[in-house]
C-alpha cells in the first residue's frame, strides 16, 4: 500500500456507500431467509438473470416454512431455466432442515449456516454479514478476481494452493464488524461492475492506487485462467412420444444432469427405439420423423440432442410408473423442465397451432397408428 492510501477495507466501504448497488430486492433487509435465497441463486449466475426468479420465489414462498412445505416438483418448476439444478434441491433440503432443526428460525451465524445443505464457507459468511453483521470473509468468483489482481496472486483460483492464499488475503483485509456489511457488498459490487474479467474500469476503482496487477501491467493475466482441457462431447436421442394429444415425460435421476426435473425419454443414438420403449415402458412404438439437432453447453461437457417424433401403436400401463407421466402439451411446457426441452416443446406447440408441415406429418402419423 502506498504511503498516502487509506486501508483497503476503508476504501471499499467508502466507495460502496457512494457508488455501490443499493436497490436490489434482497438488500436493505436483515431477513436471513431472503438473503440466503438470493445468495444461492447468485452462485455462478448474474444479477440480471436472478432478479425475476427471486421475485417469483419470494411471491410463492415468502418464508422458509412455506418453502419447506412445498413439493420439490414445484420448487424445480420455479427454478427451471436458472441452471445448476442441484442448487434447487439443496435449497429445498435446507429449508426443511431449518424448519425441523431450528424451529423455522433461519440461522444468522456462519458456523450454523455452513452446516446446511448447499451453503459453503463464502456463502455462509455473506449471509451472516448481511443478516447479523458477523465479521467473516467471503471469496466468491468476483472477489477472487479482485484479490488476485490487487495482491498480485498468481495461479488459477480454483486450485487448492491458490485458494489458500486468497483466503489468507481475504481474512487479513477484513474491516471492523461495524463495516462488514458494506465491505462485503462493496467487494461483490467492485467485482461485478468495475474489476471485470474483460475491460476492467481501473480508473474508477477505489483500490487501483496500490493494485499490483495494474502497477505491473498484469491486469489481463490475473487471475490465471482455468487450465485448458478438451470438453467431452455426449450425444443422445430425445423421444417425443405422443398419444391421444398427450406427451410422455420421464423424471430425471436425483443426481447428475437436470437432476429431478421432468424431461423427454432418452435412448442412445445406436439403440433401437422400438426395443428400448418396449423394454422400458411396455410401449409399442414406431420411430418417426427426426427433428433439428439441439446442442447445449454444460460446465463440464457439451450435449448434442437428436429429437425424434415417435408414434404409439398401443399403450399399456407404462404410466403407472411414478417416474413417468402423460401431459397435454401446454401442461408439459409448464412442468419442471430443463430450458432446452421446454424450448423444443414450445416450438412443436407453435408448429401445431400454425399448422406447419411438421405438424401435418405428425397428425397423419397419429391417424395411421390409430387405424392400425
Amino acid at each position: 500500500m502506498s504511503s498516502g492510501a487509506a486501508p483497503f477495507a476503508h476504501r471499499i466501504v467508502t466507495w460502496q456507500r457512494r457508488h455501490g448497488r443499493h436497490d436490489l430486492p434482497w438488500q436493505n433487509t436483515r431477513d436471513a431467509y431472503r438473503i440466503w435465497l438470493s445468495e444461492i441463486m447468485l452462485q455462478q449466475t448474474q444479477v440480471s438473470t436472478v432478479l425475476p426468479y427471486y421475485e417469483r420465489f419470494v411471491a410463492a414462498y415468502p418464508d422458509v416454512a412455506a418453502l419447506a412445505a412445498a413439493s420439490i416438483d414445484r420448487v424445480l418448476q420455479l427454478w427451471s431455466g436458472l441452471g445448476y439444478y442441484r442448487r434447487a434441491h439443496h435449497l429445498h433440503a435446507a429449508a426443511c432442515e431449518v424448519v425441523e432443526r431450528h424451529g423455522g428460525s433461519f440461522p444468522t451465524d456462519a458456523a450454523t449456516l455452513q452446516s446446511l445443505p448447499g451453503i459453503g464457507r463464502s456463502t455462509a459468511a455473506a449471509i451472516a454479514a448481511f443478516s447479523s453483521g458477523e465479521r467473516a470473509a467471503i471469496l466468491d468468483g468476483n472477489v477472487k478476481r479482485v484479490l488476485a489482481r490487487h495482491r498480485g496472486i498468481d495461479g488459477y483460483p480454483g486450485s487448492p494452493e491458490v485458494q489458500t492464499r486468497l483466503w489468507s488475503a481475504a481474512d487479513a483485509l477484513l474491516p471492523p464488524s461495524r463495516d462488514i456489511a458494506s465491505y462485503t457488498q462493496g467487494l461483490m459490487d467492485l467485482g461485478a461492475t468495475l474489476c471485470l474479467r474483460r475491460n476492467p474500469q481501473c480508473e474508477a476503482c477505489p483500490v487501483s492506487e496500490d493494485c499490483v496487477a495494474r502497477r505491473e501491467g498484469r491486469i489481463h493475466s490475473l487471475p490465471a485462467p482455468r487450465p485448458v482441457r478438451v470438453r467431452p462431447e455426449r450425444a443422445v436421442r430425445l423421444l417425443i412420444i405422443e398419444h391421444s394429444g398427450t406427451i410422455l415425460l420421464e423424471r430425471r435421476p436425483p443426481t447428475g444432469v437436470w437432476s429431478g426435473l421432468w424431461s423427454l425419454p432418452e435412448v442412445k443414438l445406436d439403440e433401437d427405439v422400438r426395443v428400448a420403449m418396449k423394454t422400458k415402458f411396455a410401449l409399442d412404438v414406431q420411430a418417426g420423423e427426426a427433428m433439428p439437432v439441439l446442442r447445449h453447453e454444460f460446465t463440464h461437457f457439451a450435449l448434442t440432442m437428436h429429437p425424434q417424433l415417435v408414434r404409439v401403436a398401443r399403450v399399456a400401463d407404462v404410466c403407472a410408473q411414478q417416474e413417468t407421466i402423460w401431459l397435454a402439451p401446454d401442461d408439459a411446457i409448464a412442468a419442471a423442465l430443463p430450458s432446452p426441452i421446454r424450448k423444443l416443446l414450445r416450438a412443436l406447440r407453435t408448429d401445431d397451432q400454425r399448422g406447419t408441415p411438421t405438424a401435418h406429418k405428425r397428425r397423419s402419423a397419429d391417424k395411421r397408428a390409430s387405424a392400425s
